[in-house]
């Protein structure tokens, strides 16, 4: 009877819990993130995958963690009871499903392979509406000033890490998760866990991140500014008569533009632009806007975040260079946000007409989410005030923005 029990015991992952609690840490780290999910809405729909991909991957003996590749390509992992090191971009990948479990076979076949990043760029192109920008093409420029922090952090992460390392960290502060692994896949494939985790955990943490850093760079003065009074006091000069055409014209005209100055951001603007390009055609490619939208986005959300989760193992997470990944990673992102705020207070000082600082800090990538937060500070100061349709001039052009700062890093640095 105690040789059943001990053979029960033993089948059960209780054990190896007791053997290596590390284990617990990051699945209370899972319980947190999947909290703030469904509880609190920090965007559910990356964070709730990514959340149940930390904790599925924790669990001892389940096999559900990525493996992560070092400098080298060589993943370390126990087959027949024994350790073994093989070149992972040598492995076919059946063998990868058979001899590393399934989700390393969605990893490699998805994520490492640079295949997910570009399709989720058609569906948020699919879904993205460059209308208020095109309607505000002066404020598209702080989707540019918001890129601040990525050049910032990465002149001082330059200390600590390789430039490779360096700019993968600080793509971070583009706020685009798809932008930060295709960065880091071409620049530096062994950090793409902890870059991916900081990428995605900042972009759900929007909600927070934002107005701290409104709150401390920002008068009540400035936030009760009313974009549409400054609009009656000093009437735009230019109208476009045919909005329609000119949403047709912009992504094509935009991915030539940026095929020709920055051809290595291409696979990201391209598919941007493509997506948005099937959508604004109208029914002709309804069929294939729908799909790309939703069948399509969804699924690949569904992976990527699932795949991105089973990536924060304690050996992957639990470490110094993961721990400066994330306090990197927040700097950037705090700067961007900072950048764009400040770009804009420099404009207001030369201009009649003023701006909102609500504006330049939606600069980032994370649409429509940072439009959603700073439309809900202004309301809070003014309830009159609603500046979404402005922040989203900026915000827009911030995914843009950030697809062409990886374009640069990756050319300069690839």
């Amino acid at each position: 009877m105690l040789e059943i029990l001990q053979k029960i015991y033993d089948m059960t992952a209780f054990g190896e819990l007791v053997e290596s609690p590390q284990s617990l840490i990051m699945i209370a780290l899972a319980f947190l993130l999947l909290y703030l999910g469904i509880k609190k809405q920090f965007e559910p729909l990356l964070l709730v995958p990514i959340a149940f991909g930390v904790l599925i991957a924790n669990f001892p003996g389940g096999g559900m963690g990525v493996i992560g590749a070092d400098g080298d390509g060589m993943v370390h992992f126990m087959k027949d009871g024994k350790m073994v090191a093989r070149a992972v971009y040598e492995m076919s990948l059946p063998e990868i499903a058979h001899d590393m479990g399934i989700m390393n076979f969605l990893y490699y076949a998805l994520i490492k392979s640079g295949l997910l990043p570009p399709i989720i760029f058609m569906g948020v192109g699919a879904l993205t509406d460059f209308g208020p920008m095109l309607r505000n093409l002066k404020l598209a420029i702080f989707g540019a000033g918001a890129q601040f922090g990525i050049f910032a952090v990465l002149l001082v992460a330059c200390n600590f890490f390789t430039m490779k390392e360096a700019a993968s960290l600080a793509i971070i502060g583009g706020a685009d998760g798809p932008t930060a692994i295709f960065t880091t896949i071409k620049l530096a494939p062994h950090l793409l866990g902890p870059i991916a985790i900081a990428a995605y955990s900042y972009m759900a943490l929007v909600p927070v991140i934002v107005p701290l850093v409104v709150k401390l760079t920002c008068s009540k003065k400035e936030l009760m500014i009313n974009m549409k009074e400054q609009d009656k006091k000093y009437p735009s000069k230019s109208e476009f008569k045919n909005m329609q055409a000119l949403k047709i014209i912009f992504p094509i005209a935009t991915t030539t533009v940026v095929a020709l100055i920055v051809p290595d951001a291409v696979a990201l603007v391209g598919m941007l632009m493509f997506g948005n390009l099937i959508k604004e055609i109208g029914n002709s490619t309804s069929r294939i806007f729908d799909a790309a939208s939703n069948a399509i986005m969804n699924s690949a959300t569904i992976f990527l975040g699932l795949c991105v989760g089973a990536t924060m193992t304690t050996e992957a997470f639990l470490n110094l260079q993961t721990i400066g990944i994330v306090c990197g990673g927040f700097l950037a992102f705090g700067f961007s946000i900072f950048g764009g705020i400040m770009l804009v207070k420099i404009i207001n000082l030369f201009s009649k007409k003023k701006i909102n600082p609500l504006i330049g800090a939606t600069g980032l990538s994370a649409v429509p989410m940072a439009s959603r937060v700073a439309n809900d500070i202004a309301l809070k100061y003014d309830p009159r005030n609603h500046v979404l349709n402005y922040c989203m001039s900026s915000n827009v052009s911030g995914v843009i923005g950030s697809a062409v700062a990886a374009g640069i890093l990756i050319k300069f640095l690839g």
